[in-house]
């Protein structure tokens, strides 16, 4: 079950036949308050949210989502394009970030995407002394929790599934913030620094490994 959440009617009524003529069963609500309650059910699979709402803000359920059901996958909807927009809405938990105004096909592609990403990652990765909880999203090493934000966790677990594969710039950009290839961004540069200093233990190097002028790798050997 797809849950969209959408407070313009013709953008709902839109996106709901698109998605039904797509094969997908669709429910709909059209405030923060009676999404949020939706979303929290269990046969909800995937949610499609504004982030301009009533009663309960778009960034307010998403929030809430990802405390309460943090395996659930968030697509956000804005007409706002800011990369700091998009940062924040992917910070906060979602999946992945769309913007007004998009094609009916773009959004059914990026639903049937994450979708198949979820139903994938549902056991736990072990490598080393790091356990990778899928479901729960939870990261932990040497048995302590590492509180990572959402990003840097999607971040990780790409990383993660491709090891030992050098990932390039545009191909994390690409996976992980959900666009293309942006030469005035240096968003991965700074979210990688993140992740080595969440992931740093004393006399140990970082299991992400910097291949110049290529990209970056996993190193399982080093976590």
């Amino acid at each position: 079950m797809i849950l969209v959440v959408e407070d313009e009617p013709g953008i709902l009524d839109f996106v709901e036949r698109g998605l039904r003529m797509q094969g997908f069963e669709v429910a709909t609500a059209v405030d923060g308050a009676s999404g949020l309650t939706r979303a929290l059910q269990d046969d909800v699979d995937l949610v499609v949210l504004d982030m301009m709402l009533p009663e309960l803000s778009g960034a307010e359920v998403l929030k809430r989502l990802h405390e309460q059901r943090p395996q659930l996958p968030v697509i956000c909807l804005t007409a706002r394009g800011e990369l700091e927009d998009r940062i924040a809405g992917l910070d906060a938990g979602a999946v992945d970030y769309v913007v007004k105004p998009f094609s009916l096909g773009e959004l059914a592609a990026r639903v049937r995407a994450h979708l198949r990403t979820f139903s994938q990652d549902t056991a736990n990765v072990q490598i080393g002394k790091m356990t990778i909880e899928m479901i729960g999203r939870r990261v932990i090493l040497a048995g302590e929790q590492v509180r990572l934000s959402a990003t840097e966790y999607d971040l990780l677990v790409f990383l993660v599934q491709n090891r030992p594969q050098v990932l390039s710039r545009a191909q994390i950009l690409r996976a992980v913030w959900g666009y293309e290839h942006d030469p005035e961004t240096n968003i991965v540069e700074v979210y990688v620094g993140y992740l080595r200093r969440k992931l740093g233990r004393p006399g140990q190097a970082s299991p992400i490994v910097t291949v110049r002028s290529v990209g970056y790798r996993f190193d399982e050997e080093r976590i």
